[in-house]
């Protein structure tokens, strides 16, 4: 099960990352066209935002996957190997998966409700269908859950086989 969470991740993670190319081209193009042609769109402004937003909502069990993430390392650099994996699964099972559950929870009522009412950009020319990138907090969350699930294995793994 482990295994295929992380081909799972891993292969959204490297795809996810060919958004930050597609952004910069959209930036650029953004850039040129405001101070060249003195000409701006809503649209380009806000698919901007959204790939901003997939490439952090979609990176981020990417991110825990490979270690990466933002962390206080005031002792955790110092643990030894159980000591990290007993912190990961505390960690992983007090706080980060409840808080995956509750996200993905508060967040498909917000993007089904987006959905429900065909929400879109209240400006003019902006994008439609805006309950696209709210269920895209579920997908991201949904993710990061299925990692955590992956890590807290990993980290119970790790605890047992150092035990015998």
């Amino acid at each position: 099960m482990v295994k295929v969470i992380h081909s799972i991740v891993e292969f959204v993670g490297k795809a996810t990352s060919w958004l930050t190319t597609i952004l910069v081209l959209f930036v650029c193009f953004d850039v040129f066209r405001r101070y060249f042609l003195k000409d701006s769109a809503a649209w380009i402004m806000e698919l901007e935002w959204h790939l901003f937003a997939l490439i952090f909502l979609l990176g981020a069990a990417y991110t825990l996957k490979h270690n990466k993430h933002v962390r206080v390392d005031a002792f955790y650099e110092n643990f030894s190997t159980k000591d990290k994996a007993l912190v990961n699964l505390i960690g992983g099972l007090v706080l980060l998966i409840p808080w995956c559950c509750i996200m993905i929870y508060m967040s498909w009522t917000y993007a089904y409700n987006s959905f429900l009412i065909n929400e879109s950009s209240p400006d003019p020319g902006g994008l439609p269908a805006r309950y696209i990138i709210k269920f895209s907090i579920v997908l991201g969350i949904g993710l990061l859950l299925l990692q955590s699930v992956a890590m807290v294995i990993e980290s119970w793994q790790k605890i047992k086989s150092d035990r015998l």
